[in-house]
C-alpha cells in the first residue's frame, strides 16, 4: 500500500506510528510544514526501507514561517523529497497571496539549481497560479499534486505539463472528485491519507484508509484490487526511479 502525503511528526506519538507503518506495510511519504521540523522528523524513520522524509514549508504558514527559507535551502541536499509546499488562496490565507507566490517560485527555483525533486504540492483555491508556477520552472523536478480541489480544466492542463497526483478517500466519495480523477492518466496517480488531519478518527495509523481508497479506485476503473493495486505499485516505482535520479549532496547557501 501507499500514502504518499503524511504528516508523521503530527500525531500525538510518531514513533508509535512509524513502528504501525511498517507493520501494514505502508510505503509513506512523511511530509513536514517546516524546514525546522525536518531533521527531526527525518530521525524518525531513519533506517526504515519504506519511508521517506521531504523537507517542507506549508504555504498556510508561509507567513510566519518565510524566515525558515535559509534553512530549506541548506536541507535541500538531504532529501529527493520536497513537502508539503504551494500556494493556498483559501479566504483566511488569501492576504498572504503575494508572499506564498514568492515563496513557492523560490522553492521550485531551488529545486531547479539542485537538480529537481519529487514534490508533493498543496493547491486549495490556487490551483491556475500553482499550475503557473510549475509551467515557468520545468526543471524544478516531478510536481504530485495532493488532494487536488481545482477545475477539470486545470487539472487537465496540469497532467499537459507532467503533474501527478496523490488522492485520498474523501475525494473517492465526492462526485465531483470522482468525476475528475476519472480524467487522470491510471499511471499518474498514488494514495494518501493526509492523516492526523484527514483519514483518522484516532491517534494511531489509518492503514485502513488506504486499503479503502484502493477498493474505491478499483470501483471507478472497473477492475480488481489486485489490478489496481499492481497499477498503484507501478506508479510507485517510476517515482523511486525518477526520486534516484536526483542528486543528494550539499544544499544551497
Amino acid at each position: 500500500m501507499i500514502d504518499f502525503h503524511c504528516h508523521v511528526d503530527l500525531f500525538s506519538s510518531p514513533g508509535r506510528v512509524v513502528e504501525e507503518i511498517d507493520r501494514a506495510g505502508t510505503y509513506v511519504l512523511s511530509v513536514t510544514n517546516t524546514p525546522k521540523a525536518f531533521p527531526r522528523t527525518a530521525q524518525l524513520s531513519r533506517g526504515r526501507k519504506r519511508i521517506r522524509t521531504a523537507l517542507g514549508l506549508h504555504p498556510q504558514l508561509v507567513f510566519e514561517r518565510h524566515g525558515e527559507l535559509t534553512l530549506f535551502r541548506r536541507l535541500l541536499g538531504e532529501t529527493r523529497y520536497v513537502g508539503e509546499i504551494g500556494i493556498d488562496g483559501g479566504n483566511e490565507h488569501a492576504r498572504h497571496l503575494s508572499l506564498q507566490r514568492e515563496v513557492f517560485d523560490e522553492i521550485l527555483s531551488a529545486c531547479s539549481m539542485v537538480g529537481g525533486r519529487v514534490m508533493s504540492i498543496h493547491s486549495r483555491h490556487a490551483s491556475g497560479e500553482v499550475i503557473e508556477a510549475l509551467e515557468k520552472q520545468p526543471d524544478s523536478g516531478l510536481p504530485i499534486l495532493h488532494w487536488f480541489s481545482g477545475s477539470i480544466a486545470h487539472a487537465d492542463k496540469a497532467v499537459n505539463i507532467g503533474a501527478w497526483f496523490s488522492v485520498g478517500l474523501p475525494m473517492l466519495k465526492s462526485r465531483r472528485a470522482v468525476s475528475l480523477i476519472s480524467r487522470i492518466p491510471r499511471n499518474k496517480i498514488l494514495t494518501e491519507t493526509d492523516a492526523p488531519f484527514v483519514s483518522t478518527s484516532g491517534e494511531g495509523y489509518p492503514a485502513s484508509s488506504v486499503s479503502k481508497t484502493i477498493v474505491e479506485l478499483s470501483r471507478l476503473w472497473s477492475c480488481d484490487v489486485d489490478e489496481t493495486l499492481k497499477q498503484l505499485q507501478d506508479n510507485l516505482s517510476v517515482v523511486g526511479q525518477k526520486a534516484r535520479a536526483f542528486r543528494l549532496g550539499s544544499g544551497l547557501h
